[in-house]
């Protein structure tokens, strides 16, 4: 007997869901080329910028943006769902009531004269139920939520980082547009100087009324300028209230607070510091993509633990009478213990079925964990590239202003002397003004490019 109790356990237990899992493998870099100061190490990267605005917004942001809250809420489910999952490793009690009134057939065998057709019945019991986890299906359920509430609080995270990011890009934007609009405002404040100036020469006599329509051909040129960049700074605005989570009254009435700056230039660059590439995988996106991953694989364990046996405990105990004055009388007394055993034979394949969908979610779950490593080192390179770039942009941009201001103040020396034409001067200010724009969009772009960098890092 002792023999035969030892190969019943060997095989009961060989066949127990299995949660063995491993994260995939991955060819990684060894680590990044670049390496410069670290910076944001309490996880507040946008302290680089020195922004106190930024700074408020994105904490105002992190507390009421409506994608937060929902991540939040996803979170708080998952956590629930474990409860929910866990609770199958507990004994189930309930109590359970009933009055009956019944009459019974006269014209069957079991009717004996004498014996009453109509009687009450009268039930009260305490019945326990409990599932044995031989072969580890709520356990391997119980891990499958656990690894989703991981997931979920990594997609929190995820969300907490890309809204700062987000929230960042656009307050920047939001600053590129006030100096564009600013820029545009002088320039055609000084060309409506400049154009008073010409129509007094004009009735001198001292200018053509060719040139002098030269001149308020480009004034009005620059005022066409201003309405595009008000609009798209009002839209800009309204889009940042929104992801800061304001009310919809504060979204169409009141402004967002930013710091007034002209004539700043980029910050230090932004690079890993001799950090090895595996630390990227602690990405929060990653982990989540990670954890799913797990919950896949120990969502296989539980459905090939619905083809073996369930093998369940019960009990009751409580009383049984025909009136309820003798409910709880001397000799009322109920109980009753059983142990049930159910052993799917034939259900038309469709554990089967379920085995295989778990196991084809979870080659998905591999594959999408993969896509999104691969992802995740193309926006670490395409960021780096375009904090890169977008320095060199505002250099150059830089240069090409500070020349172009030399030669609009040459330009108009030469036609103050009668050596060159009013077209010239024209020209002149023309490059000037795009030429700042252009440094203006090419700051932004670099702003923009840190942000993208921190949040493709991982914060």
């Amino acid at each position: 007997m002792n023999r035969l109790s030892f190969l019943f356990v060997i095989f009961i237990s060989g066949c127990a869901a299995s949660l063995s899992y491993q994260r995939p493998a991955v060819e990684l870099p060894q680590a990044w080329k670049e390496s410069a100061p670290r910076f944001a190490q309490d996880g507040r990267w946008w302290m680089i910028y020195e922004d106190p605005q930024l700074s408020a917004l994105i904490e105002e942001a992190h507390v009421r943006n409506a994608d937060l809250v929902i991540a939040a809420a996803r979170v708080d489910e998952a956590r629930a769902l474990i409860g929910e999952a866990e609770s199958g490793f507990f004994p189930t009690v309930d109590a359970r009531g009933g009055v009956t009134r019944q009459q019974n057939s006269q014209k069957t065998a079991t009717f004996f004269p004498g014996i009453p057709t109509r009687y009450n019945d009268v039930r009260a019991t305490l019945n326990v139920s409990y599932e044995i986890d031989i072969f580890g299906r709520l356990r391997a359920s119980a891990e499958a939520a656990r690894r989703e509430l991981a997931a979920n609080e990594a997609a929190r995270e995820t969300v907490r980082l890309a809204l700062a990011a987000q929230a960042a890009k656009s307050y920047f934007t939001l600053r590129a547009l006030d100096e564009q609009v600013a820029l545009t405002r002088k320039t055609l404040s000084l060309r409506e100087e400049a154009l008073a100036l010409q129509k007094k020469r004009l009735d001198g006599g001292v200018i053509s009324e060719f040139d002098y329509r030269q001149i308020e051909a480009e004034t009005a040129a620059t005022r066409a300028q201003l309405p595009p960049l008000e609009r798209d700074r009002e839209r800009e605005e309204a889009a940042l209230a929104v992801l800061l989570g304001r009310t919809p009254k504060q979204v169409f009435e009141e402004k967002v607070a930013r710091r007034e700056a002209e004539g700043e230039k980029p910050a230090t660059p932004v690079v890993p510091s001799g950090m090895p590439s595996e630390l990227l995988l602690r990405r929060a996106d990653l982990v989540e993509a990670e954890r799913r991953l797990a919950a896949a694989n120990a969502r296989i364990a539980a459905a090939r633990a619905e083809m073996f046996p369930s093998i369940a405990l019960t009990g009751a105990l409580g009383s049984e009478s025909a009136g309820l004055s003798n409910l709880f009388a001397g000799g009322a007394g109920l109980w009753a213990v059983g142990l049930a055993l159910s052993q799917p034979i034939f259900a038309g394949g469709r554990l089967e079925a379920r085995t295989q969908a778990a196991q084809a979610r979870e080659r998905a779950a591999v594959a999408q964990y993969q896509k999104a490593i691969q992802s995740a080192f193309s926006e670490v390179r395409a960021a780096l590239a375009a904090q890169a770039r977008a320095r060199e942009s505002y250099d150059a941009e830089s240069a090409r202003a500070d020349a172009l201001a030399q030669s609009l103040r040459l330009a108009r020396l030469r036609y103050d002397n009668g050596i060159a034409s009013q077209l010239d001067v024209i020209d002149a200010e023309r490059g000037l003004l795009t030429a700042r724009s252009s440094r203006i969009e090419a700051l932004r772009a670099h702003r923009a490019a840190i942000a993208d960098l921190f949040r493709a890092l991982g914060g």
